[in-house]
């Protein structure tokens, strides 16, 4: 295991995130424990010591499985994040009792990581309003009593949304959590991103680095393209490598599935093998192709799916509406639809948005919701 040193300590560059575990039944809610607890285990024996739970993965039980797994292993063996969940504006206000119930689900006393999370065009005027909100401060006190030892922020907003957190916080953060990708360098401008965390010397934490399991799959003239650069690099693998690149990134947490796709990455954070001037150039020509067909960038983070009034399960009915719109039609998502009831299908959809207004990726769903309608005739 490849360890980036951070301060004082030596954290291993490859984090176990818990935003898709594995589940019973296909029930997001439903965390199939058994296999997270195999799945932990292994992640600890293969040196594995970052995990990143949230408060809203998986139904909220995130936490409470993470807890229950790591309770099982002396505290100063591994390091805990979690995140104050203010992509949910209702949760303004409610900081000290959500963070009290936090560390009771977590089995912990304290945090080693604690993140404002998702900073984004939707809560910044929340988040930088402490005189009401007062998330700042009382995050800050907890630091001071050693109940959050590092302090720092995720973000899916704009550079310009980071910023302005920045100028107002930034002194007090001690690391930051980008979705940094391949195909994201440019297409959601990480790039700039990453250059301002420079100008406030703040190292990188990585999500989404294959951007929801996009990029774990490609294209067949796609992969014959990275084949011929690196003949014998799995496909996965480029997108750690591409992250390896770059110095600035200590943490690239990955959202495994089951104990397989863990192994997979575990072999690869096995030693560094960053990318060449020439390498790199080759995969962004493959990230150019694949931005300019791509039809929306769901990563499937579930955030809409609480906000939906219908229930509808947004992020599969956008996977299909990708899939029909890069196909230019075809049986697929048809035959798929055919399964799901009437309540539950693209035409349920009642236009009201409040699924848009916690979104990372700030896509239209409502328009999309509608579009695929119309595509299906």
């Amino acid at each position: 295991m490849i360890y980036k040193k951070f301060q004082d300590i030596n954290l291993s560059a490859l984090g176990l995130g818990a935003m898709r575990l594995p589940t019973v039944g296909g029930d997001d809610s439903r965390i199939d424990e058994e296999a997270v607890m195999e799945m932990v285990d292994y992640a600890m024996k293969q040196g594995v010591n970052y995990y990143d739970t949230a408060w809203g993965y998986h139904g909220e039980n995130s936490e409470t499985v993470m807890g229950k797994a790591l309770s099982r292993y002396p505290r100063e063996q591994f390091y805990l994040a979690t995140k104050f969940p203010g992509y949910d504006l209702s949760n303004m206000g409610k900081t000290e009792e959500i963070f009290e119930k936090q560390l009771e689900k977590c089995q912990v006393s304290a945090f080693d990581f604690y993140l404002f999370h998702n900073v984004c065009e939707m809560n910044i005027e929340q988040y930088l309003d402490d005189e009401k909100y007062g998330t700042f401060t009382y995050l800050m006190k907890q630091k001071e009593n050693g109940r959050i030892r590092h302090l720092g922020f995720s973000a899916h907003g704009s550079y310009d949304v980071m910023k302005r957190f920045l100028e107002t916080y930034g002194k007090e953060m001690e690391f930051c959590q980008i979705q940094l990708n391949w195909i994201d360098w440019t297409f959601q401008d990480a790039k700039a991103k990453m250059e301002l965390l420079k100008e406030y010397n703040i190292p990188v934490w990585v999500m989404e680095p294959l951007r929801g399991g996009m990029l774990a799959k490609l294209s067949e003239e796609n992969e014959a393209k990275l084949k011929a650069i690196r003949p014998g690099e799995g496909i996965p693998a480029w997108a750690f490598r591409f992250l390896q690149t770059f110095p600035e990134v200590k943490v690239t947490l990955s959202g495994m599935s089951n104990l397989e796709q863990l192994k997979d990455n575990i072999r690869t954070f096995e030693e560094e093998k960053p990318l060449s001037e020439k390498e790199m150039e080759g995969l962004q020509e493959v990230a150019a192709d694949m931005t300019g067909r791509i039809a929306l960038p769901c990563t499937a983070c579930r955030y809409c799916t609480s906000h939906c009034p219908k229930g509808l399960d947004i992020p599969g009915l956008l996977a299909l509406y990708n899939e029909h719109a890069f196909t230019g039609g075809g049986f697929i998502a048809p035959m798929a639809l055919m399964a799901v009831p009437e309540e539950k299908k693209p035409s349920a959809c009642i236009g009201c948005r409040s699924c848009e207004k916690v979104c990372p990726q700030q896509i239209r769903i409502s328009e999309a919701m509608a579009d695929f309608v119309s595509k299906l005739g």
